[in-house]
C-alpha cells in the first residue's frame, strides 16, 4: 500500500469513526426523543394491525370488484409501509433495545416485513437467479401472510401492554370479552357467513353465545351458518374457551418478550402459574394441551361417526373438528340437525357419547388441575428416570396433589356419578323406555355430564320428568370448576359452601379438608358467590317472565338458569323470544362468563379496612 493510499485510508477511517461518534452522541442527546417516536409507532402500528384485520374481514366477507379489490390492496400497501417503518426505526435508532428485547421469532417476522419491501427497491428481473425465491417474494401471497403475521403479533402486544398500564384485570377480562363478542357479531353478519343473512340482534345471541361458550342459539346453526360461517363461529368458541388474556398473551410473550412485570404479574395470576419464570411454560403447556386434546378427540369422533352420517370424507373431518372443539370448550354448539339428539346418533354408534363426554370433562375440570396432573406426571418421570439410573430417590414426603385438586376430583366425581344415577332411575320408564341397558347407561352418564356447562342435548329434555328438571337445574346452577370452560358457580365453591356446613354443624372454628384449613377469606368469596348467584337468577328471571307471558313459567326458568350458568340447554324457546329478551340473555351470558363478582369488584374497587376496632356484636340466626 502506498503513502497515498494509507493517508486514503486513515482520512476515512477518522471520518467513519467521528461520523460513528455524532450519531452515538446524537442518541444519547435524543434519548426521549427517540422513546417517544418509538412509542407513536408502536401507536400507529397497533392502529394498522386493526386496520389490517378489518380489510381482510372484508376481503373474505363480501363479493368485490375489481375497483373494489384495488382500494384493499391500496390500503394493505399502507399497512405495510407503517409496519416496514416501525421496523426500520427501531433498528436504526434503537438497536440496542430491540436487541435485548425481541425473541427470535419476532426477529424473522421483522426480517420477513422488511423482506416484503424489497419489489418496490428492487425491480423484478428477466432473468432472476432463483426463480422461486423471486415468485414468493415479489407475489400477493407472502405479502398478505407477512402482513397478517405481523399484525396477529403486534395487536397481541398491544393488548398486554395495555394490561401492563395496571388496568384494573376485572374490568381488562370484561373489556376484552365485550370487544370479541360485538367483532363476532359483525362478522357473522357477513354475507358469506350466513345464508340469506339474519338480524344483528340474532348475530349478536350468537356471537355472546360462542365467546361466552353457552351454546344457546335462536336459529339452526346447521341451515344458516356457512362453512365460512362455522370457521367464525369455530374462532369465537376457542378465543371464549381458552380465554382471550391467555390467547394474546402467549402470542405477544412468546413472541415479542417485551412486558412490563405488572402485566407478567396479573397474566401469572389469571393462568395459575406458580411463578413468573414458569409464565411461559404454562402458557404452552394451556394451549398445547387443548390442541392435543381437541385434535385427539376429533380423531375419536371421526372414527365413531365415519360411514354413520351419509357424509364425504371432508364433511366428516369438519363434523369432527367441530364437535371435538365444541366440547372441550363446554359450548354446546353442534353443526348436525338436531345436534346430538339427531336419530342416525342415537341409533348408529354411540360412542361418540362417551367421547364427547370425556372432551367435556377435561374442559371443564379446570386447567388448575391438568397443570396439577402434570406436574405429578413429570414427578412420576424422573423418579422413574433415577430408579433406571440407579440413583436414591430420597425419603422427602411430597404432597403430588394439592387440596383444590383433591377437592375438585372427589365433588365432580360425586355429582357426575349422583346425575347419572339419579338420572337413570328418574327417565328409566319414560325418556328411555325401550333403549338397551348399555344405551341408557350411556345417556343418563351424557345427560349428568352435560348440564354442568356443555349444554348439549341427546334426549329432548321437555319430555322430562319435573324432578328430572330440577337435578337439571341444580347440575346447570353448579358448573364446572374454577379456571376451567365451565360455567356455574363452579364445584370449588359448592365443596367449600359444603364443608363450611359441616363446621357449622360439628361446633368447629374452622373449616378444614385433607388436613388443611381453608382461609376465611375463600369461604366469605364463597358464599358471596352462591348468593349474588341466587339474587340474578331471580332478577333475570322475573325480568323474562314479565316480557315473555305467553311463555310458560316452567320454560322461562329453564332458560334463564341455562343462559345465566352458561349451559346452552333450552326447552325450545329461544327462537320464540322478543328482540329484547334475547339482548337481556345476552347479558346474562356475558355476566355468567366474565363472573359477577369479579365484575363488581373491578367497578367498585379495592378499598382498605379502617383502622378504627368497632365492638363485635351477634345477629339472631336460627
Amino acid at each position: 500500500m502506498t503513502q497515498r493510499q494509507k493517508s486514503i485510508f486513515y482520512i476515512l477511517y477518522n471520518q467513519s469513526k467521528r461520523m460513528h461518534q455524532a450519531f452515538t452522541n446524537f442518541n444519547h442527546r435524543s434519548a426521549t426523543m427517540i422513546r417517544v417516536m418509538s412509542d407513536v409507532l408502536a401507536l400507529i402500528s397497533f392502529i394498522a394491525a386493526i386496520i389490517c384485520g378489518i380489510c381482510f374481514v372484508i376481503y373474505i366477507g363480501y363479493d368485490h370488484s375489481e375497483l373494489e379489490n384495488l382500494y384493499l390492496l391500496r390500503a394493505m400497501r399502507g399497512v405495510q409501509w407503517v409496519f416496514v417503518t416501525n421496523v426500520t426505526f427501531n433498528l436504526i435508532f434503537n438497536f440496542r433495545n430491540t436487541l435485548r428485547k425481541t425473541r427470535p421469532i419476532k426477529w424473522s417476522v421483522d426480517i420477513a416485513i422488511l423482506l416484503s419491501a424489497i419489489p418496490y427497491v428492487i425491480p423484478r428481473t428477466a432473468h432472476p437467479w432463483l426463480p422461486a425465491l423471486e415468485s414468493l417474494i415479489y407475489g400477493n401471497a407472502f405479502l398478505f401472510a407477512v402482513i397478517g403475521a405481523y399484525s396477529m403479533v403486534t395487536f397481541c402486544y398491544g393488548i398486554v401492554r395495555i394490561i401492563g398500564k395496571r388496568t384494573n384485570p376485572s374490568l381488562m377480562l370484561s373489556g376484552s370479552f365485550l370487544i370479541f363478542i360485538i367483532i363476532g357479531s359483525f362478522m357473522l353478519m357477513l354475507p358469506k357467513c350466513t345464508i340469506g343473512g339474519i338480524s344483528y340482534v340474532n348475530a349478536l345471541f350468537i356471537s355472546t353465545s360462542a365467546v361466552c361458550i353457552t351454546g344457546l342459539t335462536p336459529i339452526d346453526i346447521s341451515v344458516y351458518l356457512t362453512p365460512m360461517g362455522f370457521v367464525v363461529l369455530s374462532i369465537l368458541i376457542q378465543i371464549g374457551g381458552i380465554g382471550v388474556m391467555t390467547f394474546t398473551s402467549f402470542f405477544a410473550i412468546f413472541f415479542s418478550g417485551n412486558t412490563s412485570i405488572y402485566s407478567q404479574l396479573m397474566l401469572k395470576d389469571v393462568i395459575y402459574s406458580k411463578s413468573m419464570s414458569a409464565l411461559i411454560p404454562t402458557l404452552l403447556y394451556i394451549l398445547g394441551f387443548t390442541i392435543t386434546i381437541e385434535v385427539i378427540g376429533a380423531i375419536f369422533i371421526f372414527i365413531s361417526i365415519h360411514g354413520t352420517l351419509a357424509m364425504t370424507i371432508e364433511d366428516e373431518i369438519k363434523f369432527s373438528l367441530f364437535h371435538s372443539l365444541s366440547s372441550f370448550c363446554n359450548a354446546g354448539f353442534s353443526s348436525l340437525p338436531g345436534g346430538m339428539s339427531n336419530r342416525q346418533l342415537l341409533t348408529g354408534n354411540i360412542s361418540i357419547y362417551w367421547i364427547t363426554s370425556a372432551l367435556i370433562v377435561a374442559g371443564s375440570i379446570g386447567f388448575p388441575i391438568l397443570v396439577n396432573f402434570k406436574d405429578a406426571l413429570m414427578f412420576h418421570f424422573r423418579r422413574i428416570l433415577t430408579h433406571l439410573h440407579h440413583k436414591p430417590a430420597g425419603n422427602k414426603q411430597v404432597h403430588l396433589y394439592n387440596m383444590n385438586t383433591k377437592i375438585v376430583l372427589i365433588t365432580f366425581s360425586a355429582l357426575l356419578v349422583g346425575g347419572a344415577a339419579l338420572f337413570y332411575l328418574l327417565e328409566n320408564d319414560n325418556t328411555m323406555a325401550g333403549m338397551t341397558t348399555m344405551e341408557k347407561i350411556t345417556q343418563s352418564v351424557f345427560n349428568s355430564v352435560t348440564p354442568r356447562s356443555a349444554g348439549f342435548v341427546s334426549i329432548d329434555p321437555s319430555s322430562f320428568l319435573n324432578a328430572t328438571l330440577i337435578m337439571v337445574l341444580f347440575l346447570m346452577w353448579v358448573g364446572g370448576a374454577s379456571q376451567s370452560t365451565g360455567g356455574g358457580i363452579k364445584v370449588n365453591t359448592l365443596a367449600a359452601i359444603v364443608l363450611n356446613l359441616r363446621a357449622i354443624i360439628t361446633g368447629r372454628h374452622k373449616v378444614t379438608a385433607f388436613k388443611r384449613t381453608i382461609a376465611v377469606g375463600s369461604i366469605r368469596r364463597a358464599n358471596a358467590v352462591v348468593a349474588i348467584s341466587i339474587l340474578s337468577y331471580l332478577s333475570y328471571s322475573m325480568v323474562m317472565v314479565y316480557l315473555n307471558p305467553d311463555i310458560p313459567a316452567k320454560k322461562i326458568l329453564f332458560e334463564t338458569c341455562s343462559a345465566l350458568f352458561t349451559v346452552g340447554s333450552s326447552l325450545g324457546i329461544t327462537d320464540q323470544l322478543s328482540d329484547a329478551s334475547k339482548v337481556i340473555l345476552c347479558t346474562a351470558m356475558f355476566l355468567g362468563r366474565v363472573g359477577i363478582i369479579s365484575l363488581l369488584t373491578g367497578i367498585a374497587g379495592r378499598r382498605k379496612d379502617h383502622n378504627v376496632e368497632y365492638p363485635s356484636d351477634n345477629i339472631i340466626i336460627s
